[in-house]
């Protein structure tokens, strides 16, 4: 799905190459959503546990003509099937910001773009919708199966 609001992907046993070289496939379904205008991006992973959640804190993702792109700015937060939550790795963003020289105006963004998810997690809403997510994956297996 691609339209003005947002980018969906899936996957499913798909390779994926770390930056430091190494290279593994996933073990589960998952589903990406892209967004050209929120500080974020969300990979909802579907297991035989329940649907699980990773949201990137990133810049705006963009689309080249080849690749989507934005940048990762370390902050992630990980929701669980019953919607709680942990933010990761607070330390490293910290730590970059400061090697970086991180703007007052950028921390703002990448900071409003956490509390965004959080509150998305909270409602329930898009994409942490479960059968939002059950809907989007039954589609790509229909569409797979032709």
């Amino acid at each position: 799905e691609a339209n003005e609001k947002r980018i969906v992907c899936v996957t499913n046993k798909t390779w994926v190459s770390e930056s430091d070289g190494r290279r593994w496939v996933t073990r589960e379904p998952a589903i990406y959503f892209f967004y050209p205008d929120k500080w974020f991006n969300v990979i909802s992973m579907i297991r035989k546990t329940g649907i699980y959640y990773y949201c990137n804190i990133a810049s705006p993702s963009i689309y080249d003509g080849e690749s989507l792109k934005n940048i990762d700015y370390d902050l992630d937060l990980k929701v669980n099937p019953q919607y709680g939550w942990t933010i990761l790795d607070e330390d490293e963003y910290v730590e970059h910001g400061i090697e970086m020289g991180y703007s007052e105006e950028l921390k703002k963004a990448i900071e409003k773009g956490l509390d965004q998810v959080i509150e998305l997690v909270s409602d329930r809403k898009s994409p942490f919708d479960h059968d939002e997510v059950s809907a989007i994956y039954e589609r790509y297996l229909e569409e797979t199966q032709r």
